[in-house]
């Protein structure tokens, strides 16, 4: 029995995009994984893929922005697996309004969801993880926000850039329980909603990058089980941005 087939993955915002990929490559690595989600059906769906390739997986209900059902999902997880012992807090949305425009409702639930959803599972998690011999929490935040802008994502680029500055204080609060708390940046991940703008716009997105691809949902998944692993237990409080060099160019000439 390896290392990893005794540990437990819990992610948010798990039916599908990196979510998901993370949740695969987390089962795919042996972890035992609890898919997190609004919608049943597709966690259960995506639950049946990992399990047909060979994982160990669960589907949980839930809603970040739902305490209450945080803590139900928690103790499913510990129920069903005996215990907790990674947390992928991943769950995020990202509807554009334009800041003139934007009403305040618009602001409340990015936020809510992204920040405060965050905020709400880690802290649903904390009880699970002390118990856990190696407590590991990573947070999906984005390049956006904390390194660059896009129009439409004043309030996303806010919840994200929060989100990094939570993770500072929390790494220091978490660190005389042995757990660890860190967060991947992602630059342009190709998801479900991605392949619908078609190949001409994928390409040009593409063409920004200094590796000239898009990432892949899977590209995330390995960063944060790095986090999550063994090879990072002396590591906390850190972020990891993985973009294919997108933040690096000072203009189109730099890429050649």
């Amino acid at each position: 029995m390896t290392e990893t087939s005794k540990r437990v993955a819990m992610v948010t915002g798990a039916s599908k995009g990196i979510g998901l990929g993370i949740a695969r490559v987390f089962a795919a690595q042996g972890y035992k994984v609890a898919l997190v989600a609004r919608h049943a059906e597709a966690a259960e769906e995506a639950v049946a893929a990992i399990v047909a390739d060979g994982g160990e997986a669960i589907a949980v209900s839930a809603d970040v922005t739902d305490r209450a059902s945080l803590k139900s999902a928690v103790e499913k997880v510990q129920s069903a697996f005996g215990g907790l012992d990674v947390l992928c807090a991943n769950a995020g949305i990202f509807p554009s309004a334009d800041l003139e425009t934007m009403s305040e409702d618009d602001w409340d639930l990015v936020l809510n969801t992204n920040l405060k959803g965050m905020f709400n599972t880690v802290q649903a998690a904390i009880p699970a993880l002390k118990e856990s011999s190696a407590g590991r929490i990573v947070v999906t935040s984005s390049i956006t926000g904390p390194v660059t802008g896009f129009p439409g994502w004043s309030h996303y680029g806010a919840s994200k850039a929060g989100q990094l500055g939570f993770v500072r204080t929390a790494a220091i609060e978490m660190a005389k329980y042995g757990i660890t708390v860190n967060a991947v940046m992602p630059g342009n991940i190709i998801t479900e909603g991605l392949e619908g703008m078609g190949e001409e716009y994928l390409g040009q997105m593409a063409a920004s990058i200094p590796l000239k691809r898009l990432g892949s949902v899977e590209d995330i998944g390995e960063a944060a089980a790095f986090f999550a692993s063994p090879a990072a237990a002396y590591i906390t409080g850190q972020t990891l941005v993985v973009d294919g060099g997108q933040i690096l160019p000072e203009s189109l000439e730099a890429l050649g």
